[in-house]
């Protein structure tokens, strides 16, 4: 989302030396309780000491992702208002989600929103918590991989100096991800702590803001009508409509856009432990930290997006970076972007899986001492899923399509808006009361999103219609 940051990596390290260490998050001591009921929230037993700036760095690397490679393709199929409409929808939305997280944590005292299920509806709320985290991060997961699949052989390609794909192995992207699963992603996965996987998030927002930048750079430096280069075919006619810019459209593949902006935007399971550990905690200024964040992640998202599609058109490909192959498969620009992308991604598959395993543990070995054994068959049980997953997925769309029309909703809508209802008082809020009316509609429009989302790419499927999306 962001890259897509599961967390920083402190809390990260701290959650998983508590949880494998076999202390349950629930058994930590978050909370000063008093039994007359006139507790203050307490979010940590340690004052948190950063910054409002480090904060809004954290949070912003949360929301960045590889969803951003999609955002062009997404504008190419609703036009630039429309587009713009849906995603200044989706950010202000997403602020309104993270006004409910922090009234429902303002409550209990609760940094983890897993513990926020758990509060809220007992342990089978822990449980779909957890589940719907590990779905999304699994999603995650295969999205940076298949940038990997999709990406590594071009990057080997323009190393060669070739013009045009071979048949040999090590330009077959299956084989690739392999490679480097078993090579980097696994050995990195085997360390009992993240330690300094948790820096690596500085270097992929880094990452995001050259491929941004390389994206403006060549808007200016492409030519429309494409001149395709090597073992791409055109039609000498070109349709009088191929440059121009569209400001209102809908097809099949706008049911992809809605999608698209909610993996984008997630970033929700990691506000709690960015509230824990700011310096000064008060809801107000998580909430500015929160709105910061997303205004920024939203002007970075609709100028990579306005600039891909300007250059592209309705040529644009659901990988914007793989769409560049068509124009110059040896570009020196692109290369450096591709390769600043690919490690960024690769670095970041270990700190995703972290806390899925973490979660994993908590839910098939609640209490359970660390062990070495467990430790290693749930990394490689999740990553041979993840690999067979990438490989069996024609496209990436289809990766940000179901992700995005299913745990990405549910955790920027309908659990936050669920949370809300159950967690605030009825004495101090009753349920005929206006913000818990408006946290039952966000709800709704949660279910609602993910219902049109989930029938509209069904549809899509169900067609068979067959488009040159990039796929390998």
């Amino acid at each position: 989302m962001e890259l897509q940051k599961l967390s920083n990596g402190n809390h990260q390290h701290d959650a998983t030396v508590s949880v494998e260490g076999g202390v349950p998050p629930e058994e930590e001591k978050f909370l000063q309780h008093k039994s007359d009921g006139s507790k203050r929230p307490q979010f940590t037993d340690f004052e948190g000491k950063t910054s409002f700036g480090m904060s809004v760095f954290n949070l912003s690397n949360a929301i960045m992702g590889s969803g951003i490679l999609g955002l062009s393709y997404a504008m190419s199929n609703t036009g630039i208002v429309l587009f713009l409409i849906l995603l200044t929808c989706i950010a202000c939305l997403s602020c309104y989600s993270v006004h409910l997280l922090l009234c429902s944590a303002g409550v209990v005292g609760i940094r983890a929103y897993e513990q926020l299920g758990m509060r809220a509806f007992g342990h089978p709320g822990k449980i779909l918590a957890a589940v719907i985290i590990t779905l999304h991060n699994i999603g995650a997961m295969s999205s940076y991989l298949f940038i990997v699949k999709s990406e590594l052989p071009l990057v080997i390609q323009a190393f060669l100096g070739q013009t045009s794909t071979s048949d040999d192995w090590f330009m077959n992207g299956n084989y690739l991800i392999i490679i480097v699963t078993v090579c980097i992603i696994l050995p990195l996965t085997l360390m009992k702590h993240l330690g300094y996987l948790g820096y690596t998030s500085g270097f992929s927002l880094s990452c995001m803001v050259f491929f941004l930048s390389s994206v403006i750079y060549k808007r200016f430096n492409i030519a429309c009508p494409l001149e395709v280069f090597g073992n791409y075919s055109v039609n000498t006619v070109v349709p009088e409509d191929t440059c121009t810019t569209k400001f209102f459209t809908i097809n099949q593949e706008t049911a992809y856009t809605i999608p698209i902006l909610a993996f984008a935007f997630v970033c929700h399971p990691e506000v709690l432990p960015i509230y824990t550990e700011l310096s000064n905690p008060t809801k107000k200024r998580m909430q500015n930290i929160g709105n910061v964040s997303i205004l920024g992640m939203f002007i970075m998202y609709f100028f990579t997006a306005i600039f891909g599609y300007l250059t592209f058109y309705e040529n644009t490909e659901a990988e914007l970076l793989h769409t560049y192959s068509k124009v110059d498969p040896l570009d020196t620009l692109i290369l450096c972007v591709r390769l600043a992308v690919l490690v960024a991604v690769t670095l970041t598959v270990p700190v995703v899986l972290f806390p899925i395993r973490r979660a994993l543990l908590q839910l098939l070995f609640p209490g359970k001492p660390f062990h070495w054994l467990r430790h290693i068959i749930i990394a490689m049980c999740l990553l041979f899923a993840v690999n067979l997953l990438v490989i069996l997925v024609p496209n990436i769309r289809d990766i940000f399509g179901i992700t995005g029309a299913t745990t990405a909703p549910s955790l920027i809508f309908i659990l936050p808006g669920l949370f809300y209802i159950r967690i605030i008082p009825t004495n101090q809020e009753p349920m005929n009361s206006r913000p818990k009316i408006q946290a039952a509609c966000f709800t709704a429009l949660g279910f609602i999103f993910m219902t049109m989302s989930l029938t509209f790419i069904g549809l899509d499927w169900m067609s068979g219609e067959k488009r040159n999306l990039g796929g390998h």
